[in-house]
């Protein structure tokens, strides 16, 4: 078990990602590749090194992806367009500098497209909602400039609705509060300024209690760890400016002992196989834990919180002060 961030085995472990193309995994996961190059890319600029990725084959990959009928990204060439693949795509073209490529024009029609007269989104036009698809259209129409063509209203009542009796929120209204979706809507009404519908004491004591004796974190009482919710859990209550409602040391001693210190990557627990998602998510933990030598995450749209920074879109969020190496 590692004390200590293997940032060199990690740059090579998602360098490697795209190597096993002729894996019945890589083929399976297919549904999820925008996704996961979107992962890739943070996390690699969490660790200072973005360039490790050959910029110009990112971007073809992202254009191929294009979904000229629907207007918007799938998440592998000749899939349907869908929010979260679309989400992905605006993101790891900002983060390249290649944001120019994109019809923004049609791609807001297609997300403003897939809001229900409840407020709610689907992720695509087959109709299935979750509040995750939500946070997905405010972020994408907030990274696009084109937020002010959202009903905010409606978007934030039905998060309204989602809202638990313990301060958490459901993926729709009446389901249990889950610490993802706790992230997503907060993160959505950072970015709208609608934080007044949090009940901040109640959601924070819930989140805070998310912390197992291990020192990692779970998603729902009564489940197990796992470092995703390093990200869930940690971001929403920087959001909400309580970031120290953790034991921090523990959180990160926890995420880095899910490191796989022989190939690189990070798992979801100790002893599990790494993979791109768990790594980044575990990275980004790191980052608003203050890790050192890593680059600042702007919690609420889960980027670099430079590029943020320069678009004017910096939330009154906070994180713990970066270490010294």
């Amino acid at each position: 078990m590692s004390t200590s961030l293997v940032v060199p085995l990690h740059v090579a472990y998602i360098k490697a990602l795209g190597n096993s193309k002729d894996d019945l995994s890589y083929h399976l996961s297919a549904h999820l590749r925008m996704n996961a190059v979107y992962w890739g890319l943070t996390a690699l600029c969490i660790m200072g090194h973005k360039d490790a990725l050959d910029r110009e084959e990112m971007i073809d990959f992202v254009m191929s992806c294009w979904d000229e009928e629907a207007g918007a990204f799938g998440a592998h060439p000749d899939h349907d367009a869908h929010l979260l693949s679309t989400l992905s795509a605006i993101q790891i073209l900002l983060m390249q500098d290649a944001l120019s490529r994109v019809d923004v024009d049609r791609v807001v029609k297609f997300i403003i497209s897939l809001q229900q007269p409840s407020g709610i989104f689907t992720g695509d036009a087959f109709g299935e909602t979750d509040t995750r698809f939500l946070y997905c259209a405010v972020n994408a129409l907030s990274l696009l400039g084109r937020l002010h063509e959202l009903d905010v209203e409606k978007t934030v009542a039905y998060i309204r609705r989602c809202r638990n009796f313990d301060g958490g929120f459901g993926a729709v209204a009446g389901a249990e509060s889950h610490s993802a979706q706790v992230f997503v809507c907060v993160a959505a009404l950072a970015i709208l300024d609608r934080l007044d519908e949090v009940d901040q004491p109640t959601l924070c004591w819930w989140l805070s209690e998310r912390q197992l004796p291990n020192g990692g974190l779970n998603g729902r009482p009564e489940k197990l760890e796992d470092v995703c919710y390093s990200f869930w859990v940690l971001s929403t209550l920087s959001i909400l400016r309580k970031p120290t409602w953790l034991d921090a040391s523990k959180l990160e001693a926890f995420i880095l002992s899910a490191q796989d210190t022989e190939s690189g990557g990070i798992a979801d627990r100790p002893g599990d196989m790494p993979d791109v998602f768990h790594t980044q998510f575990g990275l980004a933990g790191l980052s608003l834990l203050g890790h050192p030598a890593l680059v600042d995450l702007d919690p609420v749209y889960c980027m670099p919180a430079s590029i943020i920074d320069s678009m004017g879109l910096r939330k009154g969020w906070e994180a713990l002060q970066r270490r010294a190496s």
